[in-house]
Order: structure tokens, then sequence, then C-alpha cells
């Protein structure tokens, strides 16, 4: 009997064992793409670094994944479990080698105007006038090389609500070994400034900027009917692309590489072209608008009707998660409206 109470409880244990949430897999499947295989970083920041793990306690990082940063290219990840963010969390915290810090949850008591004159002087440079954060997400193409991260949006709701008082003031007070984040102390600032600033901070949280609301009803592509030949609809693109200010790259069967060379469907035309100077703008605000750019129009011939489409920015522009894109992805979809517009009417 002792023997199969024993072997049951063997079970049951790696059962539970199994059932735990792999945080490596976790990480890999929602986190890497981003912030990098071993957390060097990329379209996200670098988690691996020393003194962004030695400074901030798992409490904030659980916060961050759960509520991620609205407008900052961070998501909120809502749908993984408390348990699946623990594993997470654990998998990220392996990278160092000191424990995690523990900030007591005393609120800091400070003079928000002063600290206001303060974060005028010393911080709106990096992080923004009104707390707004540095330009760009943090990949080596939009910023500077020897950065290993931008300043952060001290104002985001996401911030906030993951940040407590204490490891603000930590932050303040210590730096960011590595980053342009120097200690306030060795810059002369005594600690009731740092509690002065810390306040001033905390009081984003009545003043948080308005967001444009995501664009989560809009169709996934523009389209519309042409009323001339497929022919004519391709040149009058080419003609409508060059008085939108782009350059013409190429014309190609839809196909093209996908089948066999000579058995491409004629009936399917792509045009791609481009405006480099809105191109090199909108890579420096976010790189992952290279997943549709240059651009692209589709011109598709079916039973004696001709359909031009191409992506809609705007759909792409709430998948994205960055409010600084949103002005390129509105003007993008503009252009792509009057293009298609001039060539099909």
């Amino acid at each position: 009997m002792l023997k199969i109470i024993f072997l049951i409880s063997l079970l049951l244990g790696s059962m539970a064992v199994a059932a735990a949430p792999d945080g490596a897999r976790l990480y890999a499947a929602h986190c890497a793409a981003c912030h990098g295989d071993t957390g060097g970083g990329g379209v996200g920041v670098p988690l691996s670094l020393a003194s962004f793990l030695n400074n901030i306690d798992d409490d904030f990082l659980r916060k961050t994944i759960r509520h991620g940063r609205p407008g900052r290219v961070m998501p909120a990840f809502s749908k993984l479990s408390d348990a699946q963010i623990d594993a997470i969390v654990g998998f990220i915290r392996a990278w160092s080698e000191k424990p995690a810090p523990e900030f007591p949850a005393t609120p800091v008591r400070g003079d928000a105007g002063h600290g206001k004159t303060l974060y005028d002087g010393y911080c709106a440079v990096c992080h923004g006038d009104e707390g707004e954060g540095g330009k760009g997400t943090g990949v080596t193409f939009s910023r500077r090389r020897n950065l290993p991260i931008i300043a952060p949006a001290l104002n985001n709701s996401g911030f906030l609500a993951a940040a407590s008082d204490q490891m603000i003031r930590h932050t303040l007070l210590f730096g960011r070994e590595g980053t342009p984040m120097r200690s306030f102390l060795v810059q002369g600032l005594s600690e009731q400034d740092i509690d002065d600033l810390v306040s001033y901070v905390r009081s984003f949280e009545t003043a948080v900027p308005s967001r444009r609301e995501p664009v989560g009803k809009e169709s996934r592509i523009i389209a519309a009917e042409s009323s001339y030949s497929l022919d004519e609809t391709v040149e009058n693109l080419k003609d409508a692309l060059v008085s939108q200010n782009f350059i013409l790259i190429r014309t190609d069967t839809l196909e093209h590489g996908l089948v066999p060379e000579g058995e491409e469907d004629p009936n399917e035309v792509i045009v791609h072209f481009c405006n480099f100077s809105f191109l090199f703008d909108a890579l420096t605000i976010d790189p992952r608008v290279g997943m549709f750019l240059p651009c692209r129009i589709t011109v598709v011939e079916r039973d004696g009707k001709v359909m031009v489409s191409a992506i809609n920015p705007l759909y792409l522009s709430h998948l994205f998660n960055n409010a600084e894109l949103d002005d390129y992805c509105h003007k993008m979809h503009d252009l792509y409206s009057a293009i298609i517009e001039e060539a099909t009417l």
C-alpha cells in the first residue's frame, strides 16, 4: 500500500512539473522577436543589461508584460496567465547573477512643483518636455550606436502602473551604468531634490496625454474597381504615383518568384514604388514599417473586372502599437487612397 502511495505521489509530482509553464519557450514565443534571443535588444529594449535587471524588481517586469506600454511598441499580454508571466520573469531574471531587488511600498513625498523645475533642467532633454520619451523604438537604426537604450516614456500609463515610487527613486539615486541615465547624486542633487523629482514624475498619472484610439475596425486593405483595362490601370498608377512624389521601382507579375518562370498569371500585376525621404523618416520611427515599405499596389483582372488594392496602413498602425508611427500611417493611407483614386476614376 505504501508503495502504491509513493508511486502515485511521484506521478502527481511529475505531472505538476510537466504542467509548469516553460519560461524559455514562452520568452522565445512572445518576447525574443523584439528583445533578442538572449535579451540583447532589437525593436525592444535590451533586457539582459545588468544595470537594468539589477535595478528593477520582478513586480515591475510582471506589470510591464501584463499592461505593456500603450502607444510605445511594447504590447500588453493580457491573455497570458499569471503563471506564464511568472515563468517569463524567472527566465529573464536568470540573466543576472544578483537576486531581484526589493523596494518598499512606501510612497515618496516631495514637492512636485520644484520637481518640475528640476525635470526641465535635468530630464527633459532625454525623456521629453512632457515625459513622452525618446524617439524611435531603440533599435540600432533609430538611435546613435553608442546608446544601448532610448529614454523611456515616463508619462506612459503602463510605465506608471509598473514602476513604484521607490524604484524610480532608486534609479535616480544610482543611475543605470552603461546608459545615458546617470546618478543624480553624482550630478549634485540632494535626496530631497530626488524626492521632488519622483513626485513630479508620479504627477503624470493625472496628466497622461490622450492617445488616438486604436483603429481596430479599419479594413485590412484599400481597394477600388477600375473603369480602365488592366494595362491602362497600371499605366495610370505609374502616372499617379509620380504625381505624388514617388519613384517607380518596378512593375512585375504578382506571382514572380513564387511559381516557375513563364507560369505567372499575367492578369495579376504588382507595382513597387517609394519616396525615400518618407521611407527613411518612417524607418527612424519604427523599423517594422519595412514590412510594408517600399510601397506596393496590386492590380488584378477577373471576369472582365479590374480591381486595385493595397494594404491599409491604418490597420497596421493599430497592430504596431506605436503612437509616433500613427501620423505616418495616416499620411500613407491618404497617399495610397489618392493614387488609387487617380488611377481608377
